[in-house]
């Protein structure tokens, strides 16, 4: 016997959805209008069927997949190429957005997608055979850090991560490290930008900017601050 699982995810339209994964490099292999809305796509090994309802609301949407790859970086650097081609820009907020590659504190170095319709699609890769959370680290500015990252980059909970970072940046009788105090606010940035909120977001690239740090530490930031300096730029 040979099995093989396809999900079957919902859109209010199909043609945007098709045209997004259509810029990723995915090719239409399906389409039926009647009886009923109905579509599928291919990317190499990777299949996803879509069907479409009038009354849905991508914005409200819970549905997603996961694709298992074993190369996320490639399969990242290829979608947001095909993204900008497409569309002349990476869209990193509201629908459709992608996200970028981050390493998981459950063994995986992945990204999240989300297309037109709201479905969220988790492309990883498996760093380690463990798939469970590590545990969390006692250091308050460590575990801050720690599920701050998987609220943004796991939960998609971007106010979440917000209130945990406020809240440890207040202290007064405790100070992080130069570089926790980078990571934490490039973060800061990066989910007041996913809340439209960029005033603050560049306030806290710009308070990140500010930090001081050792050459080494700043080669671990430098990804991030380039990649929201380009975001907020004009």
């Amino acid at each position: 016997m040979v099995e093989k699982t396809i999900p079957m995810l919902p859109c209010q339209s199909l043609q945007p959805v098709l045209d997004f994964y259509t810029a990723l490099g995915f090719e239409v292999t399906f389409q039926q209008k009647s009886p009923n809305p109905y579509a599928v796509v291919e990317y190499g090994a990777i299949e996803l069927h879509f069907f479409g309802m009038k009354r849905y609301d991508p914005t409200e949407s819970y549905s997603g997949c996961c694709v298992i790859t074993d190369d996320v970086d490639t399969l990242h650097t290829a979608f947001r190429a095909g993204l900008k081609a497409t569309y002349g820009r990476i869209p990193s907020r509201g629908l459709p957005r992608i996200g970028p590659v981050k390493d998981m504190s459950y063994g995986t170095r992945q990204f999240l997608m989300s297309d037109p319709g709201g479905n969220c699609l988790r492309i990883a890769q498996k760093t380690s055979e463990n798939q469970h959370h590590r545990p969390a680290p006692k250091e308050t500015f460590a575990r801050a850090l720690h599920f701050a990252t998987v609220f943004t980059h796991s939960h998609e909970d971007p106010a979440g991560a917000a209130k945990i970072i406020d809240r440890v940046l207040a202290l007064e009788d405790e100070r992080p490290t130069p570089l926790q105090e980078a990571q934490l606010l490039l973060l800061r940035a990066e989910v007041a930008y996913r809340l439209d909120d960029d005033t603050t977001a560049q306030h806290m690239l710009d308070r990140a900017t500010s930090v001081r740090l050792a050459e080494e530490q700043r080669k671990l930031v430098r990804d991030d601050l380039e990649r929201l300096t380009e975001l907020l730029s004009p």
